[in-house]
């Protein structure tokens, strides 16, 4: 056999799911970007602040987890979000191992200002690729995480 033959060929970049996936998302975050930068917080902190809206007070690995971020990285985040008062952060009062993070009235007001930009992005989103296109994605998505498991965010956060 020829050595070309032995060698081990890599599908085309565009049928490449970790790339395809990696620009689906860049498509989506440059539409959100200038919403984020309107209210001044990275990508990373507004996934805190979204997730601490949605589930309320939450432990900070559970908040990692959901949010997508590495704990050291998360560490950073909670800091810088609780200086400028979106968040507070508080030790378990069972478990004083454990720390807290919820969002605060100043954070549920920055969420709550952004939500018209943010509603406006995503219909745009769901006129140009199609409501029920979107959300079949997403439950492939959601799909492919269940069966791939879950194994937390990458070091590139």
């Amino acid at each position: 056999m020829s050595e070309d033959a032995d060698r081990q060929t890599f599908s085309p970049t565009r049928k490449s799911l970790p790339i395809m996936l990696l620009r689906a998302r860049e498509a989506v975050m440059f539409r959100i970007r200038p919403m984020l930068r309107q209210i001044g917080v990275t990508e990373q902190q507004w996934r805190v602040l979204r997730v601490l809206e949605e589930s309320g007070e939450l432990d900070v690995s559970t908040l990692a987890e959901r949010a997508a971020i590495l704990g050291p990285s998360l560490t950073r985040i909670l800091k810088t979000l609780r200086e400028v008062g979106y968040i507070d952060v508080r030790r378990d009062r069972d478990d004083r191992r454990r720390s807290l993070a919820s969002l605060t009235p100043a954070g549920a007001t920055l969420i709550a200002s952004a939500a018209d930009d943010s509603a406006a992005v995503f219909a745009a989103i769901h006129a140009e690729f199609g409501t029920e296109r979107t959300q079949a994605l997403l439950r492939e998505l959601d799909a492919l995480t269940e069966v791939l498991g879950e194994s937390g965010p990458d070091t590139a956060d």
